[in-house]
């Protein structure tokens, strides 16, 4: 019994910890803990200001470039650039342009949209819908879009169904293979959190794979525009008007065969600021709604 106590005394010696001595820290040294941010440094982390530098920054170069150089004819400069954009901008004539693109464009954006959909619900219902799917976009997806333009000529003729064909194409590979990407990587956890909570069919895909697969499916439709609007500018400089009014590809082309360079750059700043719009208007607010408020983005 004694050898019992006198293990357990020297257990209990054991477990006693020394003392340490420590010297305070002076803490003025170490500066304010919160402090109000000062006017540059609340300009400098927003990124809306930034951008607005960076465009600035790179608009003083072309200015200073073109300048240099002195040859309008091949090298207008900003300033040349902006008045001629103006200028058709307050006339009417490039808003005519720009808005029969954007029609043909939201028309077969949304088309292509639908189908994507169509093909990756089928995909992600049964096997031989994903090995479809796998097989259409390993054969069309690297076939550019412009190269179809002569079967669509020859299917639809000279006019906005052409246009529509070749966006479709565009867009439709891109976004099923961003979706289809995003549903297989779904976690397994989640998967199984669906099954256990019985959702099944359209409520499994649209309360579990849809969520957790949004930013591959919001990549997708990114880069679905970004096909979609080069594609668009590029066929229209091929065949240019198309129903009765050409869009903004033959304002281009029409400015090149008059040798009105600065016009030429007009409608490339033209092909340029909607695609900042769009980017800024629709995708970030989309991003910072969900994938940012979810937590899955920085």
């Amino acid at each position: 019994m004694s050898t019992a106590l006198l293990h357990q005394e020297t257990l209990s010696a054991a477990r006693i910890r020394p003392d340490f001595e420590r010297q305070p820290i002076d803490a003025s040294a170490v500066g304010d803990v919160e402090r109000r941010l000062g006017l540059g440094e609340r300009l400098l982390g927003n990124e809306g200001f930034r951008r607005t530098l960076l465009l600035l920054a790179l608009a003083l170069l072309w200015e200073v470039y073109a300048r240099l150089l002195g040859n309008p004819l091949l090298f207008p400069s900003f300033t040349e650039t902006v008045q001629a954009f103006w200028t058709d901008l307050w006339s009417g004539l490039l808003v005519t342009r720009v808005l029969a693109s954007l029609k043909s464009l939201v028309l077969g954006y949304a088309i292509g949209l639908a189908l994507a959909t169509a093909l990756t619900a089928l995909a992600v219902s049964v096997r031989i819908g994903s090995d479809l799917l796998s097989t259409l976009t390993a054969m069309f997806n690297p076939l550019p879009a412009i190269a179809l333009l002569p079967l669509a000529l020859i299917w639809f003729g000279l006019g906005t169904p052409s246009l529509v064909f070749v966006i479709v194409h565009s867009v439709l590979w891109a976004v099923a293979l961003n979706t289809l990407t995003g549903f297989r990587g779904v976690p397994e956890t989640l998967r199984m959190t669906g099954h256990n909570l019985g959702l099944k069919g359209p409520r499994y895909v649209a309360l579990i794979l849809t969520p957790a697969a949004f930013p591959a499916i919001l990549a997708g439709l990114k880069i679905g525009w970004a096909f979609a609007w080069r594609t668009l500018i590029a066929a229209e400089l091929v065949f240019g008007v198309s129903s009765r009014s050409g869009g903004l590809g033959w304002y281009i082309f029409e400015a090149r065969a008059q040798l009105e360079t600065s016009r030429v750059f007009a409608g490339l700043l033209a092909v340029i600021l909607i695609g900042l719009l769009v980017e800024s208007l629709i995708f970030r607010v989309i991003e910072a709604r969900t994938v940012q408020r979810w937590g899955m983005q920085r």
